[in-house]
């Protein structure tokens, strides 16, 4: 064993160090029988020889003295590393038994906390039952009949009350039964005759199409620009053909938009493509986005557990997959949101069905795009034409406390839309855009002559616009409102409405020394 072997690991093998390499002298020749002896003589070893082999030990024994120290930098390493694993699974160790120990402490005070409230509901079970037994004598005794006799006279009377009740919901039951199943059939019908035709998955709000060559750019323009022009009118929708191999689709209703890609994809794909197929193209991509919206609208209703609303709330519901609101898709932020006021409702034990429904139906307002005023005076007169419970409408007027709460599911309701609206990442909204926006309408109202001032007040939502009472009388002033609101719905891009309020006041101040 080599001395430098001393200084290793027990565990690692020793290294030993070859002896310096001693020249072997050259063997001279045999002498031959007939030279003599005497001419015989040794040879001295080489000096150069000598010390090459001394330089070489000297190299092993280096190497070999580096080879020591690595080694023990490596074992020192390793039981540095190995110290500090078991220092740190001391102290998870230590950490895991603080937390059984709270745990347990935890476990003994609700089995306690349990324990007295179960002697209590014992308690409370005798006296209901005690109680009970002295008012069933009371009855007996007043109504001059024992129990056996009065529960056999009230299951007779439910007995024909409920004969006459069950036939009718048999009844009902079967009509409807009939009804489905004809629809039904006839769904499948269509579906197996056409299936391959209608495949369709909606995407979200789709702006291009591409093209795959400039022959089908220039049949999709036609003859004179012919049926571009009658794409454009029948699908309400505009057409860019600038850039190559893309055609651009814009318009501000995304279900407009999207029936107009799905029809054009499916021209393209066909070929055939002039006015009378551009017709037909569009009206069966209109039906098919119309099924494919109530399909959206009936998924939705199911999977927060809502059945057998009407088929126009349903339908309405499903045209959440193309509203967005500040970049938050509708259907999302909906599903998100009746699923907190569920559980919101179950922990403050407040009605559940009514939240359930104040949460689905509070933002339905939105998609009516035909008539006038806010998305919550639009959502409260929709739902008022479908018996929808009075509670329930209730929260949808209530949840952006544009009227006072009435109950404790408004309140829930308003809640659950705030965290899914406010949460990180739902939405966004460009603040640079925001305040040119204020700053653009405060400018529409200002440039008109007899306006003193404006505010763009409520997050720019209403503008109020004070006049001088000396240039303007009062119809005049209604005229400037309306010309203010034309002007700004012709100008300017903005979500929900905007409410223009024009003041006209005189004063006249006296004092009385």
């Amino acid at each position: 064993m080599s001395i430098f072997s001393l200084f290793l690991p027990k565990s690692k093998p020793s290294v030993s160090i070859p002896k310096p390499i001693t020249p072997i002298p050259p063997i001279s020749p045999r002498p031959k029988d007939d030279q003599p002896l005497a001419d015989i003589t040794p040879q001295k070893p080489d000096p150069k020889l000598i010390a090459l082999a001394q330089a070489q030990a000297r190299e092993i024994i280096l190497e070999a003295k580096d080879e020591v120290l690595k080694l023990k930098d490596q074992a020192r390493q390793e039981s540095v590393r190995l110290s500090r694993e078991i220092d740190q699974k001391r102290q998870l160790l230590f950490q895991d038994k603080q937390e059984i120990a709270r745990l347990q402490a935890r476990l003994e005070e609700r089995d306690r906390l349990t324990a007295q409230q179960s002697q209590i509901i014992q308690t409370r079970l005798k006296e209901i039952e005690e109680l009970k037994i002295k008012q069933i004598k009371a009855l007996e005794k007043v109504s001059d009949m024992s129990q056996t006799q009065a529960k056999e006279q009230v299951l007779a009377e439910v007995a024909k009350r409920s004969t006459a009740e069950a036939a009718k919901l048999i009844k009902a039951s079967t009509e409807k039964a009939h009804e489905e199943a004809e629809v039904k059939a006839k769904e499948i019908l269509v579906d197996a005759m056409y299936s391959g035709a209608t495949d369709y998955v909606a995407e979200y709000t789709v702006t291009t199409v591409k093209i795959p060559d400039e022959e089908t750019k220039g049949r999709i323009i036609g003859k004179e620009g012919r049926n571009i022009r009658t794409f454009e009118k029948v699908t309400g929708v505009d057409i860019d053909l600038d850039e190559q191999g893309v055609i651009k689709l814009s318009c501000f209703d995304s279900i407009r938009r999207e029936t107009a890609r799905v029809a054009l994809e499916r021209l393209i794909k066909d070929g055939r493509i002039h006015p009378t197929h551009i017709e037909e193209f569009v009206d069966k991509a209109r039906r098919d986005i119309d099924k494919y919206i109530f399909q959206e609208g009936e998924r939705l209703c199911h999977s927060v557990g809502v059945y057998d609303l009407p088929r126009d709330i349903i339908a309405a519901l499903g045209k959440f997959k193309y509203r967005t609101s500040y970049g938050q898709n509708m259907i999302a932020h909906t599903l998100e949101e009746t699923r907190i006021g569920i559980k919101l409702a179950s922990e403050a034990k407040a009605n559940v069905e009514i939240v359930k429904l104040g949460c689905l139906l509070h933002d339905i307002g939105k998609v009516i795009t035909d008539e006038e005023g806010s998305h919550v005076e639009l959502g409260v007169r929709f739902l008022k034409k479908y018996n929808i419970p009075q509670a329930a409408i209730d929260c949808v007027a209530q949840h952006h406390e544009d009227e006072e709460f009435t109950s404790i599911e408004s309140v829930l309701v308003y809640i659950s839309d705030a965290i899914s609206g406010s949460r990180p990442g739902a939405r966004y909204e460009n603040y640079e855009e925001y305040v040119q926006r204020l700053q653009k309408l405060e400018e529409i109202a200002t440039k008109h002559a007899g306006v003193k001032d404006a505010f763009a007040i409520q997050a720019g939502r209403e503008i109020r616009v004070i006049v001088d009472p000396r240039e303007l009388n009062d119809d005049l002033a209604a005229k400037l409102a309306l010309d203010i609101k034309d002007e700004v719905k012709a100008s300017m891009t903005y979500p929900g409405t905007i409410t223009v309020t024009v003041i006209r006041e005189t004063r006249n101040t006296q004092v009385a020394a």
